[in-house]
């Protein structure tokens, strides 16, 4: 079977997005490429990809990236040091690489700090996306290239526009969703303009194991565990906790990204949701009545944000319907695995990640 048909017959399978056809030996593996792969979700879907058959991942660091989220599957990966901001580098490693597919992940990703920092979030992410884009172009390559959009790109949403679907306005509410609405129509220009085969996903919130401390849900667990050794007093710092998300666990996220790549339609894009919304109230709720002490909540008010989303609920019936993607893990689950997470991590004696810093930024992955 030659390669050509190897590679249709792959992307054919209902049942696994990497299936390797019976009497099909590969020459040499998929390269697939990974930015932000020391990130939360960067981490979850290296580990998904490097148990599918022919497939060698690699990741883009950078020198201070912290490689914790990656201890168990070090072996199994390549990375590189490389700036995204930096089009010369990103040009250098799309040369020697020349991945078939590629995975973007990496950016600024936490929303609170974009109000601080505007013209670096911009800066990281518009400009890292479009270094990789001109590499492409300039190399002549044509991997399957995924643009991991966000849910906070919707932002103003009227109740009556709720679920929320593809074709609901964009209407962005802070620094950080302006940058990911020009990341997604940017991956749309490209793909209209030069042909590239580009898929954009717009993922709801997402939570699970590793997931940055300066994230609401994951911050209440880390509080939650902190308060149980006995590190801090018996009170929980929150922001707005009236506030709706639609809450995915990662790792259901990471399996709808290779599955949008590789059975997605070439421009277009997709939404990454459950379908249900949690206010962070009942959130909280959910995590307290998994310690074992009484605790009290308190606002914080520098949780809060000049503007706020009210409520985000998605509509993922297109991605369904596609791919066959559908969410498996219930989210109380995915609240017990986070806590159980933060439990190893305060007793381990681990560190925190600073405030302010998302563990899955380009700065400082």
């Amino acid at each position: 079977m030659r390669d050509a048909e190897y590679i249709n017959e792959l992307f054919r399978t209902p049942h696994s997005a990497f299936h390797i056809p019976e009497g099909y030996e590969m020459a040499m593996p998929l390269t697939v490429l990974i930015t932000g792969i020391t990130g939360f979700a960067g981490s979850h879907l290296a580990e998904h990809l490097v148990v599918q058959p022919g497939i060698a991942v690699h990741g883009t660091v950078r020198w201070r990236s912290s490689l914790a989220h990656l201890a168990a599957i070090r072996d199994q990966i390549t990375l590189h040091e490389c700036d995204l901001r930096d089009p010369f580098a990103v040009r250098q490693l799309l040369a020697t690489l020349r991945p078939a597919r590629i995975y973007h992940l990496a950016s600024q990703s936490f929303v609170h700090s974009s109000w601080g920092a505007p013209a670096e979030t911009l800066t990281t992410n518009v400009l890292g996306q479009l270094n990789l884009l001109e590499a492409c172009r300039a190399e002549r390559l044509t991997p399957r290239l995924l643009i991991t959009g966000s849910s906070e790109e919707y932002g103003q949403v009227e109740l009556s526009q709720l679920p929320i679907t593809e074709t609901t306005p964009l209407r962005p509410l802070s620094p950080y969703a302006v940058s990911k609405v020009t990341q997604d129509l940017l991956g749309f220009q490209y793909a209209q303009s030069y042909g590239l085969w580009i898929i954009r996903t717009r993922a709801f919130n997402h939570t699970g194991p590793r997931r940055g401390q300066v994230f609401a849900t994951s911050n209440f667990a880390w509080q939650l565990a902190q308060i149980e050794a006995g590190r801090q007093p018996p009170v929980v710092q929150v922001g707005n906790l009236e506030a709706r998300r639609d809450f995915t666990d990662v790792r259901d996220v990471v399996r709808g990204y290779v599955l949008a790549l590789e059975r997605g339609v070439p421009g277009d894009v997709y939404n990454l949701c459950s379908g249900v919304d949690w206010t962070l109230r009942a959130v909280l709720t959910q995590l307290c009545a998994l310690i074992r002490v009484p605790v009290a909540v308190t606002v914080d008010p520098a949780r809060l944000r000049p503007s706020d989303v009210p409520v985000l609920r998605g509509d993922a019936t297109k991605l369904q319907r596609q791919t066959g993607w559908t969410p498996t893990i219930p989210f109380t689950q995915t609240l017990a695995d986070l806590l159980a997470y933060w439990r190893a991590h305060v007793a381990a004696g681990a560190d925190t990640p600073q405030p302010g810093v998302a563990a899955d930024a380009t700065v400082p992955a």
